[in-house]
């Protein structure tokens, strides 16, 4: 890894959002600030300068100042639209930054958790049989054996799941796609619930450099809502969940279900996919998370790295280094910002040249 790069943060800090009105669980996805410090303190061991930039508006406002980064480290999650984990990227591709994790596309197909259902079942990955409640008219032609298990389409961290996530009879899905489908404002997506052991695989690495770096199996405590990885118990897990280190063909298998659907999604740099069995054992794909949670001690990714004997600055070197595959050598030191007048200068003998062509 080349040492002393100049590497810009960009983030969500929940304490920002709250600050402004917003609510808990609007906010639920940003970070907190020692995950910033955690994840500056990583890359200056590393040999880096760091740079904080904080969420999209700073960014835009920095980059139309004319301020360059030789990478950006980029964990914001975005608030608005289906697009919200796009944003950043989006703008960092179009002034050719360099930049941490999954490009637009990926960033955007990925939050749309159908949309990445279908993409990995087209590949002949297994995952669970669904529908998209999209109004409530939906709601009467879902067609799948119960029990089922209803979330919002687009969110992360649990957010919308708990013990009512779980449904065993027409009536209870009806209530419960009206609840979500009025306080999200997006469509629910309903899956055949599995009941069987359920893993999350963290991955580092691009296409096929892409590797396992470990995996763990989520056992919920005797508080914890059962059988569903809720918010809840993802806000609380320290109380509420054991993290275990499986081991097994089962665990196998989830393994390379999970690093097929990385792949065939063209998840970048790091982050982690969950599974989950069904009743006969067969493992199925549920959802990716291309922009994981890195909080040394509360975050998945982290846990499972810690588990498998992995330092936290170790994950970030790793995500880093496979982030610098993507970078040309040209690209490893920050380019100059030509001033306003030498701007003019240039428009103004383009607009000459234009001139004595015509």
């Amino acid at each position: 890894m080349p040492e002393n790069l100049k590497i810009g943060l960009t983030y969500d800090l929940r304490a920002d959002y709250l600050a402004e009105g917003y609510g808990e669980l609007e906010t639920a996805e940003f970070d907190r600030p020692d995950t910033i410090e955690a994840i500056e303190n990583a890359l200056r061991q590393l040999g880096h300068q760091t740079d904080r930039i904080g969420h999209f508006k700073n960014l835009v406002k920095r980059v139309a100042n004319g301020d360059r980064w030789d990478m950006v480290f980029n964990i914001a999650e975005g608030m608005h639209g289906i697009g919200r984990e796009a944003q950043v990227p989006a703008l960092l591709d179009a002034y050719e930054i360099p930049y941490t994790f999954s490009d637009p596309l990926v960033s955007a197909l990925t939050l749309h958790k159908a949309l990445a259902k279908r993409a990995v079942r087209d590949a002949g990955i297994p995952t669970a049989e669904f529908f998209v409640v999209e109004c409530e008219a939906d709601i009467e032609r879902v067609n799948l054996p119960y029990p089922v298990f209803a979330k919002p389409n687009n969110e992360g961290t649990a957010k919308g799941i708990d013990a009512t996530s779980k449904i065993n009879s027409p009536d209870e899905l009806a209530q419960v796609c009206r609840r979500l489908l009025a306080e999200y404002q997006q469509p629910v997506l309903v899956e055949t619930f599995l009941p069987g052991r359920e893993f999350t695989v963290g991955i580092v690495g691009t296409g096929p450099a892409a590797r396992i770096v470990g995996t763990t199996e989520i056992i919920l405590m005797d508080r914890a809502d059962p059988e569903v990885y809720s918010y809840k118990n993802k806000e609380y897990c320290e109380e509420l969940v054991k993290y275990a280190r499986p081991e097994g063909t089962i665990v196998r298998r989830a393994e390379e279900i999970s690093l097929a659907a990385w792949r065939v999604l063209g998840c970048r740099d790091g982050g982690r996919v969950d599974v989950r069995a069904d009743a006969k054992g067969d493992v199925k794909f549920l959802e990716v998370n291309p922009l994981a949670g890195l909080h040394p001690e509360h975050s998945d990714l982290p846990i499972i790295c810690t588990l498998h004997g992995i330092s936290y600055q170790e994950l970030i070197r790793m995500i880093v280094d496979s982030a610098l595959e993507r970078m040309p050598a040209r690209t490893l030191r920050a380019p100059t910002v030509k001033s306003a007048a030498t701007l003019d200068r240039a428009a103004t003998t383009n607009r000459a040249a234009t001139v004595r062509e015509r």
